[in-house]
């Protein structure tokens, strides 16, 4: 019984951590003020683990996708993670 039970706040826990709340599904910002701060936010926040990569990378629905996962790690505000999106997509 122990077992069922700390196997499923286990699971639940990892559920939990693993959702992905305030999630960016399209561009919202496009002031040029947002935008420098959108790249800003990525140029200091990215770099500190990675190389930059280009903003024509990816697409905009595959920065959508990067950003969900990477945004967290960065510890980015929900504003920061539209602002970085809206930068790079903005850069296509």
């Amino acid at each position: 019984m122990k077992k069922t039970i700390l196997t499923a706040a286990a699971v639940s826990l990892f559920m939990v951590s693993c959702a992905r709340s305030n999630a960016v599904t399209g561009p919202k910002y496009t002031s040029s003020e947002k935008l420098s701060q959108g790249k800003t936010v990525f140029e200091n926040s990215c770099n500190k683990c990675h190389n930059l990569p280009e903003p024509t990378k990816h697409t905009d629905a595959e920065w959508i996708e990067t950003l969900s996962r990477m945004a967290p790690r960065a510890k980015l505000t929900p504003d920061q993670h539209q602002m970085v999106y809206d930068y790079l997509i903005s850069q296509n």
